[in-house]
């Protein structure tokens, strides 16, 4: 993999006609969520494309720190939403609760998910989980630098194939990559880029079958409900922030209390059913997959790589 970080921090070179705009935020062309594990690198990310320290204030209500600016790019201003570091979107921590809705019901034009490209059986976990809610998205491999001190090479191009996204190699302390990173987010924020539909986790047949008929449910009443399995699992979690959304049709105006109630009483059944099998089967769905991208897609000739890929295990397990 080539190292462009030379002519991207030129100053004779300016980072593909970004212009960096701080917190000012009116008239945005396109909303940009960043997503990722806490100490990726995402604050880097988000001040080399804003040109801020991490201007920060609270969510409506929480007290979960909100961090957004912006920058243009050909003609275009993009608003930025850092999102809190999480590791998963799976329970219902409120840093993970504030992640997660803005995903979902924010519908940024572009996630950017950025992992530490040295550590990626345990940041995969997240992208796994964001692509079942939204595909318009771009991974950034952040710590690029780190991941060559250690001797790891990532195949970007299969990955990114593999994914159906763009998938970008950056050192955000260097600038490496960013040009590259604009180029995507910019292609996917305005359709030039159209994400493919992939399968991002394979369930165990019987948690399988219980997904697929709910989803055939919800799908009777509103063809066009998304990300339809993604909401599914968390009905048979028995989420009650989904299934309130659901019930006062914020998701789809054709679905509301009384023809979700159904669907909720089989949910529940499911959830009686499967117990705690569910839970301990989507995960290890998630790890499965994670497991898979990381043997096709990373090389390494360090014997460190073992050592990280152990840690990132031991993390994934516990958490």
């Amino acid at each position: 993999m080539k190292n462009h970080t030379a002519c991207e921090t030129c100053q004779l070179n300016p980072i593909s006609d970004l212009k960096q705009w701080g917190t000012n935020l009116g008239n945005s062309t396109y909303t940009i969520a960043l997503a990722g594990n806490p100490n990726t690198g995402k604050s880097s990310i988000f001040n080399a494309l804003t040109g801020l320290k991490q201007h920060t204030g609270n969510w409506p209500g929480k007290t979960v720190t909100r961090a957004e600016g912006s920058y243009s790019h050909k003609g275009d201003k993009f608003k930025i939403i850092d999102l809190p570091g999480t590791y998963s979107l799976l329970s219902t921590s409120e840093d993970e609760e504030v992640a997660r809705d803005f995903i979902l019901f924010g519908q940024p034009d572009v996630t950017v998910i950025v992992v530490d490209a040295s550590r990626l059986l345990r940041n995969f976990s997240l992208v796994l989980q964001i692509l079942e809610i939204s595909n318009k998205a771009v991974l950034c491999l952040n710590l690029m630098d780190e991941a060559r001190r250690h001797r790891i090479a990532i195949d970007v191009r299969t990955l990114s194939k593999d994914l159906g996204i763009p998938v970008i190699a950056t050192s955000a302390r260097t600038k490496e990559g960013l040009s590259d990173l604009l180029a995507a987010i910019h292609q996917v924020a305005d359709g030039s880029f159209l994400p493919t539909k992939t399968t991002s986790f394979q369930l165990t047949k019987q948690t399988g079958t219980a997904v697929a008929t709910i989803a055939k449910d919800l799908h009777a009443l509103d063809t066009k409900l998304t990300p339809i399995n993604w909401l599914v699992m968390r009905l048979i979690e028995d989420d009650k922030h989904i299934i309130d959304a659901l019930q006062k049709g914020q998701l789809s105006s054709a679905i509301d209390r009384e023809n979700l109630t159904p669907i909720l009483h089989r949910a529940t059944a499911y959830q009686f059913k499967l117990g705690n099998n569910y839970r301990n089967e989507l995960v290890e769905a998630i790890y499965a997959k994670a497991s898979k991208l990381v043997k096709d897609h990373v090389s390494t000739d360090s014997s460190s790589y073992s050592f990280r890929l152990d840690r990132s295990i031991d993390h994934i397990v516990t958490h």
